[in-house]
């Protein structure tokens, strides 16, 4: 128990650092009208971790596009509490909530797919499990995500896929594995670079098809 409760002190502090890494990014996100042409796919909601922003997905989006996505079909949203605490998830869950609703107004669709790194695994799971989420979406793709602060079970309903990495030093494996879920355990791969690697890329195409 005090080794779990150490290494959720510690989250906050490590993943800080992301910001630091994402900054000097230059990404422009899609322009969306009020009136979106139809999609082949639910839409993709991007969800970052602490200290992360909607620049994280840059690398990831771009490889979307290139798998067949339209840009009209990829969010991603910005977190206001970036500092782990009690708070934390419900916070962030209420304006998971509120965003979500607001893409399925514009693109007409009835269900949303997540993709989530780090603490926004364990956001996106409370905004599932204690909100409104759980008729809303339909695929649930966490990367290194923190899940096991809110639940060790995959939602019902859900297909839910967690890729971690063996070698993540800030969030610990245990905590990404879900009960349920398709986990997909890789190796070499930092917990930042889960952002920026083919392989895992190749991973969320297959996990959002």
């Amino acid at each position: 128990m005090r080794n779990k409760f150490f290494q959720k002190k510690i989250l906050s502090c490590f993943l800080m650092l992301l910001t630091a890494f994402t900054l000097g990014f230059s990404y422009i996100q899609p322009a969306h009208a009020q009136t979106l042409v139809k999609t082949e796919h639910n839409p993709v909601v991007f969800i970052h971790g602490l200290g992360g922003s909607s620049y994280n997905f840059m690398y990831i989006e771009n490889y979307l596009v290139q798998q067949g996505w339209s840009r009209d079909e990829l969010f991603a949203v910005d977190l206001p509490d970036k500092v782990l605490d009690v708070t934390n998830n419900a916070i962030n869950g209420s304006v998971i909530s509120n965003y979500i609703d607001n893409v399925l107004k514009k693109t007409g669709k009835s269900k949303v797919n997540i993709v989530a790194h780090s603490m926004g695994g364990s956001n996106s799971l409370y905004y599932i499990t204690k909100l409104t989420g759980a008729n809303k979406v339909d695929k649930l793709v966490t990367l290194g995500g923190a899940n096991g602060l809110v639940t060790s079970t995959a939602p019902n309903g859900i297909a839910v896929t967690s890729i971690y990495s063996s070698t993540d030093e800030i969030v610990m494996n245990y905590l990404s594995q879900l009960q349920g879920a398709n986990n997909i355990r890789i190796n070499g791969v930092s917990h930042i670079g889960l952002l920026f690697n083919s392989k895992v890329n190749s991973l969320i195409v297959q996990a959002l098809k």
